[in-house]
């Protein structure tokens, strides 16, 4: 499968944030208007016996997962004769270029779906409408999803946007090439000395087991984890300041820069070569996206697993992205159509375990915890995780800032310099753009 995430082509980084994806491609400023002024909206139900509509959904979903997407919406509108959803697929930087500026001049699509960093930036751009009432009616709580992702859609008190899933870092591990260190191919390492032993296991085979990538796909997302796993945050809760170049964040480059220097990495690697590595059975472990299950199922004669990622530091963390419905404002609101819109959000939740076989995890914990999940255990692998992902602050703008600490990452990781000093640079760097944003969005 294709990552749909942005189909990623991993050098599309665009704007890549290390919380999710971050790819606003549209300017516009000033604070959201008051709750008063948006479009009223209904109550959400679970069936719409209203007139025949039509529904404008739009995404970014142009990878392996857009053909289970399109299923799901022709079994929807088989079952509901009166709604009739049609969707448009863009890539997704083009998407998040075309949605504000669609919406602004009065074309923009009834629904469709954001990355959750994206939600906030669009939320103040007066781009997306609250959704509380969806939850609400729906009785949709945190408890049906996780913490983390349920409150990732929360932008100044009100929700935004409804979980559909959550894509993970997992660790990919190469069987074959373990057993030839004489590891057990079936224990992958679970903690930061078993990972390390196993390391230098294999270099004692000749074989450098961890390719650390100076790329954001994925060794920001790989930072990230080791960041949070070392009780650090990239951020203040708020986004007042960065804490990225804090001891943690220093602890967790440092980590990875040491992959490189003690031999368990080549130096220089270049983007997509690590998740190469693992398939031509050069490096034992990966540490990718859920996504990259679907690829690695379809590499002939490739033994290979999934597990979390190891706790390396004190905590169990993890990045992840997650795909939110939202529902866009329109300049003559139609409450038959914002109904049909929630209970199109409300269904495809419900039968999001076809999206699961994309390669997601899907966030409702009903699906999750259901035995057809259960029976795809990669991605119940990684979904076992759920709990302890981490997100960005909700905040617009946030993903600017992040993408400072891709370059950090990379100049540590080349070796060019050293984790606190490249971390320092780019906090400074980060703590003017979070000024800037406050200003910018009136916040």
């Amino acid at each position: 499968m294709q990552m749909s995430l942005d189909n990623l082509t991993r050098r599309r980084a665009l704007g890549l944030g290390l919380g999710a994806l971050v790819l606003t491609g549209c300017g516009g400023g000033g604070g959201p208007r008051q709750a008063t002024q948006q479009p009223a909206t209904t109550a959400a139900p679970t069936a719409y016996t209203g007139p025949a509509v039509s529904l404008a959904f739009w995404n970014g979903f142009t990878g392996g997962d857009g053909p289970f997407m399109k299923r799901l919406i022709e079994q929807f509108n088989a079952a509901h004769p009166n709604i009739k959803v049609t969707m448009n697929v863009y890539q997704w930087a083009d998407y998040y270029a075309k949605v504000p500026a669609a919406v602004a001049a009065g074309q923009g699509p009834d629904l469709g779906i954001m990355h959750v960093d994206s939600v906030a930036t669009n939320a103040a751009r007066q781009v997306v409408l609250p959704l509380d009432d969806v939850a609400t009616s729906l009785n949709l709580t945190e408890a049906d999803f996780s913490p983390p992702v349920w409150q990732a859609g929360v932008y100044k008190g009100a929700r935004y946007s409804i979980p559909l899933d959550v894509h993970p870092l997992g660790m990919f591990y190469n069987k074959t090439v373990l057993s030839k260190a004489g590891l057990d191919p079936e224990n992958p390492p679970k903690t930061g000395e078993e990972y390390l032993a196993a390391l230098e296991a294999l270099k004692q085979a000749g074989i450098q087991g961890h390719w650390a990538t100076p790329f954001p796909f994925t060794g920001s997302m790989q930072f990230g984890s080791l960041l949070y796993q070392h009780g650090g945050q990239l951020f203040a809760d708020d986004a007042s300041v960065s804490r990225f170049a804090e001891e943690p964040g220093v602890q967790a480059l440092t980590w990875l820069v040491e992959l490189v220097n003690k031999g368990y990495s080549p130096k220089n690697v270049g983007q997509d070569a690590d998740l190469i590595a693992l398939q031509n059975g050069k490096a034992a472990f990966n540490w990718n996206g859920i996504w990259s299950i679907n690829t690695l199922r379809a590499v002939k004669d490739l033994e290979w697993g999934v597990a979390p990622l190891p706790q390396i530091g004190a905590e169990p963390a993890a990045w992840a992205g997650s795909h939110q419905f939202v529902v866009f404002k329109q300049r003559k609101p139609d409450q038959n159509k914002l109904t049909a819109a929630k209970v199109f959000i409300n269904w495809i939740s419900g039968h999001s375990i076809e999206w699961a076989k994309a390669g997601q995890v899907p966030a409702r914990k009903s699906i999750r915890d259901g035995a057809e999940f259960q029976a795809l255990k990669e991605q119940a692998a990684i979904g076992s995780q759920i709990d302890n992902l981490y997100f960005l602050p909700s905040v617009p703008g946030i993903g600017d800032a992040s993408a400072v600490v891709d370059q950090a990452i990379n100049a540590a990781i080349l070796l060019k310099d050293s984790p606190k000093d490249a971390l320092t640079e780019a906090a400074a760097k980060a703590d003017k753009i979070l000024e800037q944003n406050r200003k910018k969005y009136g916040a």
